[in-house]
């Protein structure tokens, strides 16, 4: 965890040297904030998302490209941890306004390569603001797991079933998924409720 937030600092320090020299710097539509979770040593009665920590937000395409190379990439994540990527002001937790009413895609991998792939080319989806449905998504987390790792992305409002298998084609296409990847209520998860692989697919 040391060493993410030292990195961010360098990121920071970088994105400061670069704008005091004048430089030109590419701006997003938005600002968009990474956040890491650490689950593979969970105290004792904490509860989730305790261990949930932002570690910085950007604004430009030269911080994200400083951000990605030096932190947030999939393959250096340790079993059990998390990388978000969310928009500013929203927090990667089911509690938050933007996500309560809303649900995820997954897809999985067993392959460290295809997963950096996929993340990557998530992330420069959304920062590039490719989805039509832009507005309705909040962001993306990538999880290392020891059987199989996970990419999910994050949409507000899970009953619009248009909307959602609009994400959910697009997205599919973004990152070349071959199998059917599926579609998961916040709060059939909330409720260990399973949907037989999701509620809607594609």
């Amino acid at each position: 965890m040391a060493e993410v937030e030292a990195a961010a600092s360098a990121v920071a320090a970088v994105a400061e040297v670069t704008e005091a020299k004048g430089k030109e710097l590419h701006r997003l539509e938005r600002k968009w904030s990474f956040w890491f979770d650490n689950q593979s040593k969970p105290k004792q009665g904490a509860a989730w998302g305790s261990s949930l920590r932002k570690i910085y937000t950007f604004d430009t395409v030269e911080e994200f490209w400083c951000l990605y190379d030096q932190i947030f990439r999939p393959s250096r994540l340790i079993a059990n941890a998390d990388f978000h990527m969310f928009k500013a002001g929203i927090e990667p937790k089911w509690e938050d306004p933007e996500c309560a009413n809303g649900g995820k895609w997954t897809v999985t991998s067993s392959r460290k390569a295809n997963l950096d792939t996929m993340w990557l080319e998530t992330l420069m989806a959304l920062i590039g603001e490719q989805f039509d449905e832009s507005d309705e998504i909040c962001g993306v987390v990538v999880s290392a797991r020891q059987r199989q790792d996970k990419v999910a992305l994050w949409t507000k409002t899970a009953s619009n079933e248009a909307v959602q298998v609009a994400i959910g084609r697009k997205w599919k296409e973004i990152i070349d998924a071959q199998e059917k990847i599926f579609y998961t209520f916040h709060d059939d998860s909330r409720r260990d409720k399973s949907s037989r692989g999701g509620r809607y697919n594609v």
